[in-house]
């Protein structure tokens, strides 16, 4: 019992240091695979040529036009989705609230299927889709509000309320489109990391970076809520304001990952739980460690996408990593209860 005892305190002293080492070594493993890896696998050498943009010319190309584009992007969304779902749970206090509570899969899977029905500005649909989540966001934090503040039920039912109208648009429209029209809006539903290049890192990575920041200076917001509504107010802090900062940047990190890779689902779910496990729910530590394990996640994800002999959409991967997570989520939560 005394050795048991030791090995647990050591672990909770050390902790932060192992969460650190782990994620340090993760990072750089799948980096050096998801660069190495693909229909034409690199050496140290090939890399390193690459890298200095000596060598073969189509390996140089498809170094810095190719994988590196997507592994930025890949690293950019899973930490907007990791944070965004860190800040969310906080918030609510809802060990199983993610990035799409308020509706924002929804909103941008809504514009983005009806501008490719349409055939209009198929060009800018990650814009439009990044302004179609923001909006929905809005009006779920809309529906939320009473009289005495933003109600967190209130705040949860208004998404699912949003989310069931507008997936039900989707449906009709998916129901009027062409073949071709199915499989890209499909595609974007399910999430996917194809053909991602350095204009939507560029178009995405200011805000996104915006909200990383910011999100981490909301650290003590959402420790003092999860602390709950009577203790945050005797505390000085006021409910409404501080629900709506923490609700616009996450709905600003999300928004700006499904303008990027579409609806990628589970990341926000799972990460923010695991880091939990691992370093402890103090928010100054578990916000900025979501976003990180996030981009791990992510990139992770994506490189398995790509192994087998038909690539497959990051959306699944997540969705097979993170399902049986979500079932075991339910599960302990059933018991507790």
């Amino acid at each position: 019992m005394q050795f048991t005892s030791r090995i647990q305190k050591t672990w909770l002293s050390n902790r932060l240091l192992v969460a650190i080492i782990l994620l340090s070594v993760a990072i750089v493993v799948t980096l050096a695979l998801s660069i190495s890896q693909g229909a034409v696998p690199f050496s140290l050498s090939d890399i390193g040529q690459a890298l200095l943009h000596q060598g073969d010319p189509i390996k140089q190309t498809i170094l810095w036009d190719l994988r590196m584009p997507r592994i930025a992007a890949a690293m950019l969304v899973g930490a907007g989705l990791g944070m965004s779902g860190a800040l969310l749970q906080g918030m609510l206090r809802n060990s199983l609230a993610d990035p799409f509570i308020l509706g924002i899969s929804a909103g941008a899977g809504l514009v983005a299927i009806a501008m490719i029905v349409l055939q209009v500005f198929v060009a800018w649909i990650p814009l439009a889709a990044w302004f179609g989540a923001i909006i929905t966001a809005g009006m779920v934090i809309f529906l939320g509000r009473t009289s005495g503040g933003i109600r967190v039920e209130r705040l949860i039912l208004g998404g699912v309320a949003v989310s069931s109208l507008f997936g039900s648009l989707q449906s009709v429209l998916l129901l009027t489109a062409e073949d071709g029209q199915i499989q890209l809006a499909l595609n974007w539903l399910v999430g996917s990391l194809n053909g991602r290049g350095w204009t939507q890192v560029q178009m995405a990575a200011p805000y996104m970076f915006v909200g990383l920041i910011a999100g981490c200076l909301l650290a003590r917001s959402v420790n003092v809520l999860s602390l709950g509504d009577d203790l945050a107010v005797g505390l000085g802090f006021s409910l409404m304001r501080s629900r709506i900062l923490i609700g616009a940047v996450a709905t600003l990190l999300a928004a700006g990952a499904v303008s990027v890779a579409g609806l990628v689902g589970f990341v926000g779910l799972v990460v923010p739980h695991g880091v939990r496990m691992l370093v402890g729910t103090d928010n100054r530590i578990c916000l900025p460690f979501s976003a990180v394990a996030g981009a791990w996640l992510l990139t992770f994800a994506d490189l398995l996408s790509r192994l087998g002999a038909v690539e497959l959409p990051v959306g699944a991967i997540t969705a097979l990593l993170g399902s049986p997570m979500f079932i075991w989520l339910l599960y302990s939560g059933a018991r507790k209860s």
